[in-house]
């Protein structure tokens, strides 16, 4: 059996057992959504993108695919653990995107699409989109869960305004990368009150991003 066969059949039951444990997409709608594959200095990242769900968010995020904007200039930059965390309640993700925030390649923030209007929920190994105000998020920045992370669903407490992030797709091959980053050595000097600990003393790099069958 050939690497590619390995690798579709291993995307297919992700897929299929993402599916079955969300009640707004089915197996089959699930394989027709586009894929893409982050290439990091750690690994291979594949996502399944909820365009159905949540077009708006998954939308964006895929334009950066696209546009190339993930293949210099951007990577993993910040992680937070329980152990380093300063929000309420305590969460477990990976963020990344463009690692200069004031980037001029960076595309205008798209309308906030909230779990209670998407049906999706903030698993393990969900992507969602990072914002301050409703409606500032977009593909320069966004996270992976680790762990299922319900505070960051709509309703939830972990932004004061109660919308939630935007959940926007899932991980379906590579959470063992995902892991590895997570595990990363942070500084505990860097970054200022609310991220403070939370930087990656070397950020991994995102070193190619590209939409794969």
């Amino acid at each position: 059996m050939s690497g590619g066969r390995v690798r579709r059949r291993l995307f297919t039951g992700t897929l299929l057992g993402w599916a079955m444990g969300c009640a707004t997409l089915s197996a089959a709608h699930a394989s027709e959504l586009p894929r893409v594959m982050l290439m990091t200095t750690e690994g291979p990242i594949v996502i399944v993108l909820d365009t159905r769900h949540a077009p708006r968010s998954a939308g964006d995020f895929l334009q950066y695919v696209q546009r190339g904007l993930y293949d210099q200039g951007a990577g993993f930059y910040r992680v937070v653990r329980r152990d380093n965390d300063h929000g309420t309640p305590p969460i477990e993700v990976i963020q990344g995107g463009l690692l200069d925030e004031n980037d001029p390649r960076a595309l205008p923030p798209v309308a906030h699409e909230s779990t209670r209007q998407t049906g999706l929920r903030h698993l393990d190994g969900t992507v969602s989109l990072a914002r301050g105000a409703p409606g500032t998020g977009g593909g320069a920045a966004f996270f992976i869960c680790v762990g299922p992370q319900p505070g960051l669903d709509a309703g939830a407490l972990r932004n004061p305004d109660g919308q939630g992030f935007a959940a926007l797709g899932q991980v379906v091959f590579g959470m063992d990368t995902v892991r590895r980053i997570y595990a990363g050595a942070t500084d505990p000097a860097q970054g200022e009150a609310y991220v403070q600990g939370q930087m990656l003393r070397q950020p991994v790099r995102l070193l190619w991003a590209r939409e794969v069958k």
